[in-house]
């Protein structure tokens, strides 16, 4: 079981992984505290509606989860308002990637590169999951398999419609339809092959309902896929920005991804013995 490492985490800031032909696109490095080699990787992506928001956001999950022996690295990606819907994707995938290209230099384990993202975040987390090459083509190191080892989904929009409301339609542009919706929707790539998959959402949500993430489960056990569903009772949306419940969310990915990835292993219960 992954333990707390003594010592302080290392921050590099502003490390570019990719280009988007007009600007460099970056993101933020958090090590454990122990040097080491072969620690799993973790990329952490932000929400905000796919328009707004930034890798700032997610610091705490980088540094916490750095503390349990994850390297992480915190990405942007450009926004709505920057380039329309699949730009979000190309550009999560090259972060992706450039972790597999400097696995020596990260330190990490390149078959072991997780994800875990919020809200929009948390599609772009699924998408990563999606056996596809329709959204293939994104900057940097274009060599490196853009797959990852598992996922987490926090608060995520797992079917995504056209026309459905004015922050979807903006993700879409102009080249919006229910075909493109449809290919962008985590839920229509359900299949035993999808990555082991932890599912985290609150009942009283009103942005992103609750369903999606049951349908989100459904469709993956349904599959045959590995998958976990997390609820938190009267929580809303964003409800880990409260430290109270960032940290049981925390616990909660360190044990799906060491359980499913880092130290892979089946759930064994004793036998209990007669008193």
């Amino acid at each position: 079981m992954l333990e707390l490492l003594p010592g302080q985490v290392t921050i590099e800031n502003d490390v570019v992984f990719g280009t988007t032909g007009s600007r460099d696109l970056k993101g933020d490095i958090f090590r454990p505290p122990v040097e080491g080699n072969q620690y799993p990787g973790i990329l952490i992506i932000h929400g905000g509606g796919w328009y707004q928001g930034d890798r700032s956001q997610l610091r705490y999950y980088g540094i916490q989860l750095a503390r349990y022996g994850f390297v992480g690295v915190a990405c942007e990606y450009r926004l709505s308002g920057e380039a329309p819907w699949p730009a979000q994707i190309h550009d999560v995938k090259a972060a992706l990637r450039w972790m597999r290209a400097n696995a020596d230099q990260l330190g990490i384990d390149e078959g072991k590169i997780c994800v875990t993202g919020n809200s929009a975040g948390a599609h772009l987390a699924l998408m990563l999951g999606a056996d596809t090459d329709v959204f293939e083509g994104a900057s940097g190191s274009p060599n490196m398999s853009s797959k990852c080892a598992a996922i987490c989904a926090i608060y995520p929009p797992t079917k995504l419609v056209f026309n459905k409301n004015e922050i979807e339609n903006k993700l879409f542009g102009k080249a919006g339809s229910d075909d493109v919706a449809a290919k962008a929707s985590p839920i229509n790539y359900a299949a035993s092959s999808f990555p082991p998959t932890i599912l985290i959402h609150g009942n009283a949500d009103e942005i992103v309902p609750v369903s999606e993430s049951f349908n989100m489960y459904h469709a993956l056990k349904q599959a045959g896929a590995p998958v976990e569903l997390h609820i938190f009772d009267e929580a809303p949306h964003a409800f880990d920005s409260l430290a109270e419940f960032a940290r049981p969310c925390v616990q909660l990915i360190t044990l799906f991804f060491d359980r499913k990835v880092v130290n892979p292993r089946a759930v064994e219960v004793p036998e209990e013995t007669e008193q």
